[in-house]
């Protein structure tokens, strides 16, 4: 790694650490119902927004019914958000007069934003309207985000209740979070995007000439608001086809750098959230700490990768020339913005894909073996080095009461997590969240390379293309979005099958949490004893960390083998 590289690292994790903490606290002071800094102004609309809807914030919700909410939100946000695609020929906010979308197309993407997955398999700035990026898209950037955050809240309070029958109010909390917590960071984050040159407007495209005399047009429309939710919220996709490489979208370094701690700011906060609700802040810097270390180590790999570039170029003769004449500084640039360079783009590639947000200003198609492999392993981690908002603390939550499970079965002893037995219930809802997306990865990988639709849209051969596949469900299933880029996908084969794997990814983790969370809530408090495992300790994290890549990891290594693994070794120069 080169010292810009290092000073950028450092720099990211300070200044991400100096944001987080009083985020963290201001949104357990939101979701317990505290007086905060936005109270005074929040307040009003709050009340407002409960006698219009017809909610009762004193009246709580079991873990089912909690769920139902969840479930039915997002149904609903599913049928608003393809009708609105279908129909939107018809609708204002149209100055290009888009056409209809297709509607294999318009299911999945309908069930790519309201899963918080923002998987697009298509150009947004030759597809969607004005007002389908708007009422449909954005909208389900906030909803889908604000989700994942009350499922993480409910799950914490079911560690602080004891013999409780409720976990909280849905409507409740999703009001909360944002109007208190998405809408303000997104405001300011909009205008500071706009400051640096994102574009917000409602203006027709504009036709232009280049230099050499060509027709050129450039896309206009409102992208700053789409853009700050977008990274707040770890949405991902973006407004247009080349999503934070466009220069509308991210047109600085300072953006750049914007847009990477916005990613991370909310899943970090949530661990100071945490460790403030249960009461004891030193649990939440454990698990902050074994996100940290885990990111920094796979964050390394990825760019060393990228900086060190092909082997193979590396000992051309051409290479060597380029070289001499200070043409080629080295690494592999393939793909990357000038602007950026290798290593913000892969410190950025690392951190979209640890979080759950598929923004990317590089194509990771183009990666090297080793390089694309880290983003693609930090996926199928299920995105809990820092993960996505709410999703990324309840994944890593689930990895902790695994850890102590396991730490408990070494000594002989009940497990317990925050002052809670886990039995055979808990241990039940934890094997489901985390086996449902390798299973759902690996059976829609196998039936895409089986049949002859699924194979139609590999356009690489060998290795690099079923990596492809791999990444592509890796995504949808565990709700990221990015994808390797060479993969015809926007065919009715993919945009159905891909769809399915996006709802029960995200739905089939979030029900047996909230389950968990019931349970949890039920159970008596038990007081610690000298056999009680310490969880916010140097050996916790070590076995948190190990547990996160034992179990979260070995369902994927035969896969791994027959992708990037493979190309790495193919890189070897012959001797």
């Amino acid at each position: 790694m080169t010292q810009h590289a290092w000073l950028m690292l450092g720099a990211f994790m300070l200044i991400l650490l100096v944001l987080a903490k009083p985020l963290g606290e201001f949104i357990a002071n939101v979701m317990e119902g505290r007086r905060h800094v936005l109270s005074r102004v929040g307040t009003p609309v709050e009340s407002l927004i409960y006698r219009l809807a017809a909610v009762n914030r004193e009246q709580e919700m079991g873990w089912l019914n909690y769920a139902i909410s969840v479930l039915l939100l997002s149904l609903i946000g599913v049928l608003f958000v393809y009708l609105l695609q279908r129909l939107q020929p018809w609708l204002p906010l149209n100055p290009q007069q888009m056409a209809a979308v297709s509607a294999d197309s318009s299911f999945n993407t309908a069930v790519s934003f309201v899963t918080n997955t923002n998987w697009q398999g298509y150009s947004g700035e030759t597809t969607m309207s004005y007002l389908t990026q708007m009422l449909g898209l954005t909208v389900q950037n906030f909803l889908s985000a604000a989700t994942g955050i009350v499922v993480a809240i409910a799950l914490i309070r079911g560690f602080v209740r004891h013999s409780s029958a409720t976990i909280g109010n849905f409507w409740v909390d999703l009001t909360r979070v944002t109007l208190y917590i998405l809408l303000p960071l997104s405001t300011v984050f909009a205008l500071v995007l706009v400051s640096q040159g994102v574009i917000q407007n409602f203006a027709a495209n504009v036709d232009a000439h280049t230099l050499e005399g060509a027709a050129q047009t450039l896309a206009m429309g409102p992208v700053a608001s789409q853009e700050a939710i977008k990274m707040i919220g770890t949405n991902g996709g973006g407004f247009f086809n080349a999503n934070s490489a466009h220069p509308f979208e991210n047109p600085t370094p300072l953006s750049n750098a914007l847009q990477m701690l916005a990613i991370f700011l909310i899943p970090a906060a949530l661990t100071f959230t945490f460790g403030k609700m249960v009461g004891s802040p030193r649990q939440g810097w454990a698990l902050l700490a074994a996100m940290s270390i885990l990111f920094v180590s796979l964050a390394m790999v990825t760019i060393s990768a990228e900086q060190q570039g092909n082997p193979l170029l590396s000992d051309s003769g051409v290479a060597q020339s380029f070289s001499a004449t200070k043409l080629l500084p080295g690494g592999n640039m393939e793909s990357k913005e000038m602007r950026f360079g290798i290593a913000d783009s892969a410190l950025f590639a690392t951190i979209t894909t640890a979080a759950s947000c598929g923004a990317v200003n590089s194509m990771h198609d183009s990666y090297t073996p080793l390089g694309g492999m880290i983003p693609l392993v930090l996926i199928q981690l299920g995105e809990v080095v820092f993960g996505g908002v709410g999703s990324g603390l309840y994944g890593m939550l689930i990895f902790a009461v695994l850890a102590v499970f396991i730490a408990g079965l070494m000594i002989g002893r009940t497990p317990e997590y925050q002052g809670k037995k886990i039995e055979v219930f808990e241990m039940k809802m934890v094997s489901i969240a985390i086996l449902i997306t390798p299973l759902l990865v690996l059976i829609g990988t196998a039936v895409a390379v089986l049949l002859a639709d699924g194979r139609a849209g590999i356009l690489n051969p060998g290795a690099h293309g079923f990596s492809e596949v791999l990444y592509a469900f890796s995504s949808a299933a565990n709700n990221n979005g990015s994808a390797f880029a060479g993969l015809s996908a926007n065919t009715p084969f993919y945009n159905l099958l891909l769809a399915v794997a996006m709802w029960f990814g995200r739905f089939g983790v979030i029900v047996p949490v909230l389950a968990l969370a019931g349970a949890l809530a039920a159970k008596k408090r038990i007081a610690e004893t000298s056999g009680t495992l310490p969880t916010h300790g140097p050996l916790f994290v070590a076995l948190l960390i190990g547990t996160v890549l034992l179990v979260g990891l070995l369902n994927y290594v035969p896969a791994l083998a027959l992708g990037p693994l493979v190309e790495q070794l193919m890189l070897a120069p012959s001797r």
